[in-house]
This record gives structure tokens, C-alpha cells and sequence, in this order.
């Protein structure tokens, strides 16, 4: 077993103001596909919906509901992360996202992770990461320096994972989390 039994992760929904902008942020600059949309009842009236998947296996991965009002306080959202099969493929993201002009582009490392933060359209910070082959103890973020190649990132990632506490092989730290969380191998 690879995971604890019973509950998955599947998808996420929020709020938006401009249904059309942010659809169109999420399927032509991150690829998302649309595969359904249409109305609800809401609580003021009809809500439109529009889900998005990057994976046929999944009707939706993340559904945006219109009706967000136009002025908040506070955005309640901290983050949305998508996870990328791999550093190339998070450099691709990158130069596309500075091409989009999106705010706060920001690479970063995590020690266990190379992640590329921004905002959408509607200022809902998004991060796209690579998990590395290594952990360290969290939180902890210092500015990457993305445009390397691709081994070199890696080799600059590793080198400066080893000097942060807690480092140690993905595998090992695992092995203990899947102790704690009574997951059996």
C-alpha cells in the first residue's frame, strides 16, 4: 500500500470574479482542460461552475465557482499547488508563466522541492513544484536559480539541501512517515 486507506486527495474548488478570465488562465497557460460547465442554485441566485482536469481519469481537479465578490480583505487561499513530472517541465512553466507577465514569479527551493510561486489573474498564489530525492525539515524557502540547466539545478539544489537541518535521503523520511501514519509497505 502507498497510502493511508479510506481518503484521497481529488480536487479543489474556489470562488472567482471573472469566470471567463480565470478558465482561460487555468486550461491555455497551465493546460487544464474544461469538461463540463453550467449552473447551480447558490445561495443569491445561479452560480456557473466550470471544472478543469489535466487527467481523463479525473472529471475535475479543480472547479471554479463564480461569485467572488470583487473586493476582499483577505484571500482565504493560501495556495494552489500542482505538482510537475519534472524539473524541465517546471523550467517550461516558468519561462511560459514570464511570458504571461504573471506577479510575484518567484523560484524557489523547499530543500525537498524546486517550486516556481505566482498569482492568477485574480491574485491566488499558485505554486508548481518537483519533489527532489532528498528532505530537509520544513519550512524552507531561498530563492532558486531556475534558468540553471537541468542537472545543474539539481546539483546546486542538492548542495545546498546538505547544508540544511535534517537533511536526509526521501526514501528514509518515507519510511517514517508511513510508520506514523500506520501505512504498511
Amino acid at each position: 500500500m502507498n497510502a493511508r486507506s479510506g481518503l484521497k486527495f481529488s480536487h479543489v474548488g474556489f470562488f472567482v470574479t471573472d469566470l471567463d478570465q480565470q478558465a482561460d488562465f487555468y486550461s491555455n497557460v497551465l493546460e487544464f482542460t474544461i469538461t463540463d460547465r453550467g449552473f447551480l442554485p447558490g445561495p443569491d441566485g445561479p452560480v456557473q461552475l466550470v471544472f478543469l482536469s489535466r487527467d481523463p481519469d479525473e472529471h475535475h481537479q479543480i472547479v471554479l465557482i463564480s461569485g467572488r465578490p470583487a473586493e476582499i480583505s483577505f484571500n482565504v487561499i493560501n495556495q494552489i499547488s500542482l505538482k510537475a513530472d519534472s524539473v524541465t517541465t517546471l523550467q517550461q512553466f516558468h519561462h511560459r508563466l514570464k511570458s504571461q507577465a504573471v506577479t510575484e514569479l518567484t523560484p524557489v527551493t523547499h530543500g525537498n522541492a524546486l517550486s516556481v510561486y505566482f498569482r492568477d489573474p485574480e491574485g491566488n498564489r499558485v505554486e508548481l513544484y518537483v519533489d527532489t530525492p532528498w528532505y530537509v525539515s520544513q519550512p524552507c524557502r531561498v530563492p532558486a536559480p531556475i534558468e540553471l540547466p537541468p542537472e545543474e539545478l539539481m546539483a546546486w539544489a542538492e548542495m545546498h539541501a546538505r547544508t540544511l537541518e535534517g537533511f536526509r535521503p526521501r526514501q528514509e523520511w518515507r519510511r517514517d512517515m508511513a510508520t506514523r501514519m500506520g501505512v504498511t509497505e
